[in-house]
């Protein structure tokens, strides 16, 4: 029968404990796991405070100037973060009414705003409109011949600020940072054509011809100051990090040495886990996880995948329960466009890979049209680790760039 190891994983705000045979469970190498930062807030000022080849933000600042910021709705703790960045803007002598805060597509209603303190209730909030030409402007052509179209805000400040996470991304590699002005800003045909684009090959600190692009894009822009935000387990944060366009490499360099991990070979059962807070998670964030595991399982082997989430399903999630054909499903987004094409077109891919386990808050009925077979309770996994069955677990897979090397 050979040695058998009792292991846990976390999902949710649970643990769930596995009995598995040590020859079958694959070791992933990484970096030591940095903790979570035990005071984010006290983090943010200190990257303000201390950017990377970069004078501190309020230094570059002056009173008549009015500022745009950039935020990425899913970075956590969100509300402790700005705060403190509208503070440190301020103290430029920058008025409350001369910012904005910009939302990339799709946003929701921004409950977070109704967390701000009173004294910044007349900053502006702005949700991005990529099919409205009033709302963006001409910014400059590309060496590539592209014609790049921005929000107008972002355009017109003095001063752009990007409050932003790191991820891995199947269009870009590196989504954050500079991604988060082009494509996310951009007009709806740019953002359409990228959307569309899924890149097999695993991101490298080797800028792909999108970030090359972008980078030339945000260049030309001027000088943005990127805040970047590197997720830790569950809804912590590991770090952050600031500085100008050049400290994005540093941040991807942040982002790896948390997420990244290697495997010598795929594994024939992969669990898969989502920690934290099942209230801040989408169905893109259920289909990143299965993504990440499709790339380490076996063609034909088995995924689970562990949450207690229930999000709501978008409209290229809904396409999924229409259909038998996960590859059919693939074509019509692409065809289709829908706002959650990339939740939906991953989620797809991996229904290609593998046979998809899944433990959640949704309905049995609507996990089974989703491609996937749905469970009871957490212990059901243990049954897929057979005799013979290699296994790997990965923890919090939404964020995770696992792969075989």
């Amino acid at each position: 029968m050979g040695i058998t190891t009792r292991t846990s994983l976390g999902w949710g705000l649970e643990t769930l404990e596995l009995e598995i045979r040590e020859a079958n469970l694959l070791a992933g190498r990484r970096a030591d796991i940095v903790p979570n930062r035990g005071d984010p807030v006290q983090a943010l000022r200190d990257a303000l405070a201390h950017p990377l080849d970069y004078p501190a933000l309020q230094l570059a600042l002056t009173p008549d100037d009015h500022v745009a910021i950039v935020v990425d709705e899913g970075t956590p703790h969100l509300v402790q973060l700005l705060v403190p960045l509208l503070e440190h803007i301020q103290q430029a002598r920058v008025q409350p009414e001369a910012i904005t805060l910009i939302c990339p597509p799709p946003s929701a209603d921004q409950p977070w705003l109704d967390e701000l303190p009173d004294e910044w209730q007349d900053v502006h909030i702005e949700v991005h409109q990529p099919g409205d030409r009033k709302k963006l402007a001409y910014l400059a052509t590309t060496e590539e011949g592209r014609r790049v179209y921005l929000n107008r805000t972002a355009v017109d400040a003095d001063q752009v600020v990007l409050l932003t996470r790191r991820r891995y991304d199947p269009h870009v590699g590196y989504a954050g940072a500079e991604t988060a002005l082009y494509p996310a800003l951009a007009d709806q045909p740019a953002i359409d054509e990228i959307s569309t684009q899924f890149d097999t090959e695993v991101p490298d600190l080797e800028p792909s011809a999108i970030q090359e692009e972008t980078r030339e894009i945000v260049w030309r822009l001027g000088a943005p100051f990127f805040v970047q935000v590197i997720e830790g387990a569950g809804d912590g944060i590991a770090n952050i990090m600031a500085g100008p366009l050049e400290s994005s490499d540093a941040g991807q360099r942040l982002l790896d040495a948390r997420w990244r991990v290697e495997f010598d070979r795929a594994a024939d059962v992969v669990i898969a886990s989502i920690t934290g807070d099942p209230a801040r998670l989408s169905c893109e964030d259920l289909a990143r996880a299965f993504h990440a595991a499709a790339r380490v399982v076996q063609p034909g082997g088995s995924i689970v995948l562990l949450t207690e989430a229930a999000p709501a399903l978008g409209p290229g999630v809904e396409l999924l329960r229409h259909h038998e054909d996960p590859a059919l499903v693939q074509q019509i987004l692409l065809e289709e466009k829908p706002s959650d094409l990339t939740a939906a077109y991953l989620w797809a891919t991996a229904a290609l890979q593998a046979r998809l386990y899944l433990l959640s808050g949704l309905a049995g009925d609507i996990a089974e049209e989703l491609f996937t077979i749905p469970l009871e309770h957490a212990g059901q996994a243990q049954k897929l680790l057979t005799e013979r069955a290699t296994c790997i677990l990965l923890p919090d897979a939404h964020r995770t760039l696992a792969i075989v090397v």
